[in-house]
């Protein structure tokens, strides 16, 4: 197998290689440089016609994309030390909490990248106050997330689960953008320093 992916600050080719990193798990990986927009030439579109990153190549030459699917596959194959839970309840509690991060907090903090970064004024038409009201958004989702802590030492429980890896993605992109965590979220910030402290978030 092969893992297609770029470097730090991108968030979801990290997800998978921080996955990997908790797993104990190598592969052989190829970066494709998306400053160099070469996840849009055409010899990758053949892998993810989408032109994103992370892909996976099989050995029989299938593609698998997005990085959950990636790292559910992985999981699949290698189930000890689960991160995708073990019980019924506990995957249905971290692909909730998946979705959540992703849609609560990952999607305002997309809007401002696309929207307000300099970085990306050359990829689409931005529309800065659109962008600029998702710093509101993001604040109400860093709030809710802060109380939904409490009690718990991770996103979906008492576990470390793939649900952290999906939010800390996320809220370390954000900071690279300027999109702090506000400082009175006691348990946000606990939280997010339990997972740094893991050997994997250096992935």
């Amino acid at each position: 197998m092969k893992l297609y992916g770029e470097d730090n600050p991108a968030p979801n080719p990290r997800r998978v290689r921080i996955f990997l990193a908790e797993k104990g798990l190598t592969l052989e990986q190829e970066r494709v440089p998306l400053s160099a927009r070469a996840h849009k030439a055409e010899a990758f579109l053949e892998k993810n016609s989408l032109g994103q990153v992370p892909v996976l190549e099989l050995d029989d030459g299938t593609f698998l994309s997005e990085s959950v699917s990636i790292c559910r596959y992985l999981e699949g194959l290698h189930p000890r030390s689960p991160l995708f839970g073990e019980t019924a309840l506990e995957q249905a509690t971290i692909d909730m909490w998946i979705r959540r991060i992703e849609f609560q907090l990952m999607a305002p903090i997309a809007h401002i990248w696309r929207h307000t970064h300099p970085l990306t004024a050359g990829l689409l038409t931005q529309y800065k106050d659109f962008g600029e009201s998702n710093r509101a958004h993001a604040d109400r989702s860093y709030r809710w997330l802060d109380g939904e802590l409490a009690g718990k030492a991770f996103i979906a429980g008492s576990a470390y689960s793939m649900a952290d890896i999906v939010a800390l993605t996320t809220v370390d992109f954000g900071r690279m953008i300027g999109v702090a965590v506000p400082e009175d979220y006691g348990q946000v910030h606990a939280w997010l320093g339990r997972v740094t402290a893991r050997p994997s978030a250096a992935a």
